[in-house]
Formats: structure tokens, C-alpha cells, sequence
């Protein structure tokens, strides 16, 4: 008996009644949307190698940009910007006064003269044409004055000096106007004058090799990550 209203409760099973034009019309509905979806993917996996090459340049163009950032605050690139123009020059009126007349400006005044505009906020600077970086050496040898291995041998000789903006430039000019440099330079039968601001100074690149010592690359597993 359990059996029997089983069997009368069960529901019937459902055929399909399509007939073929039907069955060919819904299967080519279905090839429509797989091609639909080859194509969505197809079209995503192009976006996605664009997304993955933008972002490929857009590190390489950041190490490029750190690169020349590097190479401008080393003085490895020409600077230009805001500054002043020094000039060393022999004071002539010595001759009047039978005194000798100066043919070359000592290390001990362009150091301090260094020294002055470095407390004064310049930020790029040239003598004589020869950039001026942290490693620079100013010496005397055989009584020459060399910067560099470049002699300074004829006056008179410029002071290039580029400052951040046009504020500090005009800054660095009234400093230096009333600075105690031009007294030192006439003790030495020098004059020293400087130019009003202009808003474009130009001091050419540094030139000779830079020695780096005391520095190695960093070996797997030392001074950071493996």
C-alpha cells in the first residue's frame, strides 16, 4: 500500500518537448555567450597587461627620476637658477701706491669665502668655471692655487653662486654686501664685488672623476635583506 501512494503521489518526469529548430536555436544561444565571454576575458587580460606594463614604466621612470636627482645634488649635471655673480679682480689703485699689484687670490680667501656663502644658503657654486662639490679640494701647490687639479692662474676669476629661489638670492646679496669678505679680499690687494640678483645663474657640472672609498656593495644577507 506505501508503495502504490508512492507511486500515485510521485510527479511525472517533464519532457522536453522542443523540437529541433528550438534545440538548434537555444545551443546557438549558448555558443553566442561563450564567444561573448572569450571575448570579455580576452579584453581584461589586454587591460591588465597595460595595467602591468604602466606600472613596469612607472618604476623604471621613478629610478630614472631618483637617478637624476641623485646626479644633480652630487654636481654631476649643470645647474641653473636664481643667484648672484662674485667677482675677484686685482685693485688697481695699489699701482698708484707703489704697491705689488695681485696676479692670484691664495686657498685660505676662497675657502672662506666658500665657507661664508655655504652659512648664507647657496646651494650651487662654480669658481674660476670649476663646480664646487663636498670632495672639492682647495689647495696651494708650488705656490699655484688649484681647485681640483685646476689652476687658478689669471684674475680676474667669477664666483658663481645659485641659490633655491629668487628670496634667498636677494638674501645672499645683502649678506654678502655687507660682509666682511670684501675687507679680507682688499688686505690681499683684492676686490671683490658683487652682482644684484638675477633670476638665471648657470654653473656647469663637475667634470673630474669622483673617487668614492670606504664604500662596497652590500653582500646577500648584509645590511638588509637577503
Amino acid at each position: 500500500m506505501i508503495a502504490i501512494q508512492f507511486q500515485t503521489v510521485k510527479k511525472p518526469v517533464e519532457r522536453d518537448t522542443r523540437d529541433i529548430w528550438q534545440l538548434r536555436e537555444a545551443l546557438l544561444k549558448e555558443k553566442e555567450l561563450q564567444s561573448q565571454l572569450l571575448t570579455d576575458i580576452r579584453s581584461n587580460d589586454a587591460k591588465l597587461a597595460v595595467y602591468e606594463s604602466k606600472k613596469k614604466q612607472s618604476k623604471e621612470e621613478v629610478l630614472r627620476e631618483t637617478l637624476t636627482e641623485l646626479k644633480r645634488e652630487a654636481g654631476l649635471t649643470e645647474a641653473t637658477g636664481p643667484g648672484v655673480v662674485l667677482t675677484i679682480e686685482p685693485v688697481t689703485e695699489a699701482i698708484k701706491l707703489g704697491e705689488p699689484v695681485a696676479k692670484v687670490v691664495s686657498p685660505d680667501l676662497l675657502k672662506r669665502l666658500l665657507n661664508e656663502l655655504n652659512l648664507d644658503e647657496a646651494k650651487y657654486v662654480s669658481i674660476d668655471g670649476q663646480r664646487i662639490i663636498n670632495t672639492t679640494v682647495i689647495r696651494d701647490i708650488n705656490k699655484e692655487t688649484k681647485i681640483d687639479g685646476h689652476s687658478v692662474r689669471s684674475l680676474p676669476i667669477e664666483v658663481k653662486v645659485v641659490a633655491e629661489n629668487m628670496s634667498k638670492a636677494e638674501k645672499l646679496y645683502n649678506r654678502m654686501k655687507a660682509s666682511k669678505s670684501a675687507e679680507e679680499f682688499f688686505i690681499e690687494n683684492l676686490r671683490l664685488t658683487v652682482s644684484k640678483p638675477t633670476a638665471s645663474v648657470t654653473v656647469p657640472a663637475y667634470e673630474n672623476p669622483i673617487r668614492i672609498r670606504y664604500m662596497e656593495p652590500v653582500k646577500d644577507g648584509k645590511g638588509g635583506n637577503p
